[in-house]
C-alpha cells in the first residue's frame, strides 16, 4: 500500500514539474509576423506533417503486430518464415520516398529563404547596419544618418536589408516573429533580407552564447504601420542631443558593459560599419 502511494506521489511530482517547465515556452514561431517567418513556418508544418505519414503508420502496425501475433492456443506457428514482399515495400519504399520529398522540399526552400535573397516590393528597401556590441546592438541607419542602441524602429510591408558585424565576439542576430538567425561576425558582412507583414513590437536577441551578459542582450523591433511614422520618427531622432560622430565615441561605447538601455544619436561618424570592419581586420 505504501508503495503505491509512493508512486502515485512521484506521478503528481513529474506531472507539476513538466507543466512549471512548459510555463517557461512561447509560441513565438506559430505566430509569424514576418513574410520570411510564416514561409518557415509552412516549411516546418509540411515537413512534420510529412514525418507524420511514416510515424503514424509504424505506431498502428506495432499495434496491429502486438494484437495479430500474439501468443494464443489457436497460433499458426511458423519457425522457418522470414520474408514477406509487403513488409518490405512498406519498410523501405514509404520511407525512401518521404526522403525524397523532404529533400527536394529542403533544396527548394533553402535558396528561396536564402538570407541574402533580395525581397521584392514596389517599395524601396531601409538599410539597416547592425554592430553587435559587449553586450548591446548598435543599429546604424546610414541613409538618414542616426544611430540607436537596442532597438530597431522599422515600416510595415517594407524590406529591411540588415549589414551584421561585431566589434568583439560573435553573436547571433534573431528577430523570432520575423525570421531567420544569422551569425554576427567580426571582420565579415553577414547580410539578412526580411519584412514585416504586421505593426507590432517584437522582441530580438543574441542567440549565440557571448559572455557574461549574454542574456540580456535584447533588443526591440518596433514595426510601425506606414513610412509616413517611420519618417517622422527619423526626423524626431535626427534632433535629439547625443551624437555618434566621431569614432572615439564609437569606442566609448563599445566597452564592455551590463547596462542595458535604448539610446538615440543624431548623427553618426561616417562609414562607421566599414571602420569598424577593417579595424577587426587590421
Amino acid at each position: 500500500m505504501n508503495c503505491m502511494n509512493n508512486r502515485n506521489i512521484f506521478e503528481k511530482v513529474i506531472l507539476m514539474l513538466g507543466i512549471f517547465l512548459l510555463v517557461g515556452c512561447h509560441r513565438t514561431i506559430f505566430h509569424p509576423a514576418g513574410i520570411v517567418a510564416i514561409k518557415q513556418y509552412q516549411l516546418i508544418f509540411i515537413a512534420f506533417v510529412a514525418m507524420l505519414t511514416l510515424v503514424i503508420p509504424v505506431i498502428l502496425m506495432t499495434l496491429f503486430f502486438v494484437y495479430k501475433y500474439r501468443h494464443v492456443k489457436m497460433s499458426t506457428y511458423t519457425p522457418n518464415w522470414s520474408y514477406s514482399t509487403k513488409v518490405e515495400l512498406m519498410v523501405w519504399f514509404i520511407p525512401v520516398m518521404i526522403v525524397c520529398f523532404l529533400a527536394a522540399l529542403a533544396w527548394q526552400t533553402s535558396n528561396g529563404l536564402d538570407p541574402r535573397k533580395k525581397i521584392i516590393s514596389v517599395r524601396k528597401p531601409v538599410i539597416i547596419n547592425v554592430i553587435a556590441l559587449d553586450w548591446n546592438w548598435l543599429f546604424v541607419y546610414p541613409e538618414a544618418h542616426i544611430a540607436t542602441m537596442n532597438e530597431i524602429v522599422i515600416p510595415n510591408n517594407t524590406p529591411i536589408h540588415f549589414n551584421i558585424t561585431s566589434s568583439s565576439v560573435m553573436s547571433a542576430f534573431f528577430i523570432p516573429k520575423l525570421g531567420s538567425q544569422i551569425y554576427a561576425m567580426p571582420k565579415m558582412n553577414s547580410v539578412l533580407n526580411l519584412m514585416a507583414k504586421f505593426p507590432g513590437v517584437y522582441h530580438g536577441l543574441s542567440s549565440n552564447y557571448n559572455g557574461q551578459g549574454f542574456s540580456n542582450m535584447k533588443f526591440n523591433t518596433i514595426v510601425v504601420p506606414n513610412n509616413y511614422i517611420f519618417h517622422k520618427w527619423v526626423k524626431r531622432v535626427q534632433h535629439v542631443p547625443e551624437k555618434l560622430n566621431t569614432f572615439h565615441k564609437f569606442q566609448l561605447i563599445a566597452q564592455p558593459s551590463l547596462l542595458h538601455s535604448v539610446k538615440y544619436f543624431s548623427s553618426v561618424y561616417p562609414n562607421l560599419f566599414n571602420r569598424v570592419m577593417y579595424r577587426m581586420l587590421s
